[in-house]
């Protein structure tokens, strides 16, 4: 038995309120109890540690966010701190947050302290100051006592509010916990502008959209709430510019404008309201302005795969434009492949979960004839998609059949690979703009099949699963009898028939 069991098994403590003995199995108990990073649902392998400490600093360093949102950031990266096995320096970020706390919020500071509360009971737990410990399990529950709640199954809205900004920062599959939690503290704060605020954030980012999409984006969630929180909080920039490229798409365009001026009065010098307006700017085809304004805010925010991925883009843009002219300059285009391929490879490498940056850096790769790197690029997405614990959307997970196909088609020429990943896509999802752009390359490859051979049985298999993604049954059993009249013992055409029969 360890020095450190024995210590913990003979452990008493005394509440000095009560005089009531405590011991190290009760002390637990209190803990698991406790509002914390420590009890929440926080993997460890999905924080990617270095990225997540990054960003945190740099949002304390640049003091980003609202007024409180300091002392948010140092209680996360605390924890992050204690997993990277730094508790000293995490208990210097969490005194930092509580002192930064009570000085911004005042008298109404002691219920934004209950995480904090909650995370200082832990970290001295876990580093054996088990009276300190219990000295802060008491503090949360004196809040608690203070201000109860309607159930002991209802939190404050400022520990809801807390969770999830916490769950906004971590990582993209944590976002839907982050929109159940806004909305929970909305419940009881409707009228609050920092989880009006959240919330609008939240909806912004897991909204998928392209300015390419042909469905309009009218009655976006996002938007409304967007306009909610811009009510309560009519001089955030970030807010401001992210409802520009809301209504960018939308093609509300002279709204739009106005709000990108604005912002950049709001704003001048915050690097993620920059960073949205260069993303409207992109999308408006004003690719110059669009630079000059990612390079402005990664002068502040140097470690942002965010930014190097939108100039990435930017470049991206540029050599397209360049080759659509009718006497283009090669050397030209070459340089400017060059330079989106070398941001791309920056945002990858400060955040190697970036599954999206990964894909464009794998086509362009693909497309400068780097093939090698490119499968190794998309082979690292797959195999993420296939992790259960990266739970990576289905949106993203379609991306990546999408543009594994695109790579295909256009680099490697096996155009069956391409058929099977266009499938795959289309299955995940098939009323995105993916999955569209999917029914249209699909019915193209089978048509010019067809044109070659007119018997060619994995052409009428290809329009079948398309007709049946539209939703068109019956066509797609006849195109699965036309398969089987030219392969008649294919076992997956006649699966194909008998599930479409059974439904």
């Amino acid at each position: 038995m360890s020095r450190n069991q024995n210590s913990k098994r003979g452990f008493t403590l005394i509440n000095t309120k009560t005089n009531i003995s405590v011991t190290f199995q009760a002390l637990f108990s209190m803990l698991q109890q406790l509002q914390s990073h420590f009890t929440w649902d926080l993997k460890k392998e999905d924080m990617e540690l270095e990225n997540l400490s990054t960003r945190l600093e740099e949002h304390i360093a640049l003091q980003l966010g609202r007024p409180g949102a300091v002392a948010l950031s140092c209680s996360l990266l605390a924890y992050v701190r204690y997993h990277q096995n730094q508790p000293d320096e995490a208990l210097k970020l969490l005194l930092k947050s509580e002192q930064t706390t009570k000085e911004v919020y005042l008298e109404d500071s002691e219920r934004r302290l209950i995480v904090t509360y909650g995370d200082l009971a832990w970290l001295y737990y876990h580093t054996g100051k088990f009276t300190k410990s219990q000295k802060y399990c008491q503090r949360a529950q004196d809040v608690l006592i203070k201000y109860p709640t309607s159930s002991s199954e209802v939190l404050h809205p400022e520990v809801y509010g807390e969770k999830a900004w916490t769950y906004l920062k971590l990582s993209k599959p944590y976002y839907p916990e982050a929109i159940k939690y806004f909305q929970r503290a909305l419940e009881v704060q409707k009228d609050d502008s920092e989880w009006n605020a959240g919330y609008a954030i939240a909806l912004f980012r897991t909204e998928t959209f392209t300015p390419e999409a042909s469905e309009k984006a009218m009655g976006s969630a996002a938007v409304t709430q967007l306009r909610r929180a811009l009510e309560l909080s009519p001089d955030d920039g970030v807010l401001l510019s992210m409802l520009a490229v809301k209504l960018g798409v939308e093609k509300k365009y002279e709204e739009a404008e106005s709000l990108v001026e604005k912002a950049l009065k709001a704003a001048p010098d915050n690097p993620h309201a920059m960073r949205y307006i260069s993303k409207y700017l992109r999308y408006q085809g004003n690719i110059e302005k669009s630079i000059e304004l990612l390079e402005r805010a990664l002068q502040r925010s140097k470690t942002s795969a965010f930014i190097y991925h939108q100039l990435g883009l930017c470049y991206k843009r540029k050599k397209i434009d360049e080759q659509r002219l009718k006497h283009y300059d090669k050397q030209k285009v070459q340089q400017l492949r060059s330079q989106c391929i070398l941001n791309l490879e920056k945002a990858v490498e400060i955040k190697p979960s970036f599954v999206i940056a990964r894909i464009d850096l794998a086509l362009m790769y693909g497309e400068d004839k780097d093939l090698s790197r490119a499968e190794e690029m998309f082979q690292h997405c797959f195999n993420k998609s296939s992790d259960k614990r990266d739970r990576l959307p289905v949106c993203d997970r379609q991306l990546i059949h999408h543009r594994y196909a695109e790579f295909h088609l256009y680099h490697t020429g096996k155009q069956d690979e391409a058929i099977t990943h266009y499938t795959e896509a289309l299955q995940l999802v098939p009323n995105t703009w993916e999955g569209k752009q999917c029914v249209k390359r699909l019915k193209k490859i089978a048509n010019y099949r067809l044109s070659e051979d007119k018997d060619d049985s994995l052409a009428y298999s290809v329009l079948a699963q398309v007709a049946k993604a539209e939703g068109d049954k019956k066509k797609a059993a006849e195109f699965y009898e036309k398969a089987l009249d030219c392969d008649e013992n294919n076992s997956q055409y006649l699966y194909g028939l008998w599930e479409l029969r059974m439904q």
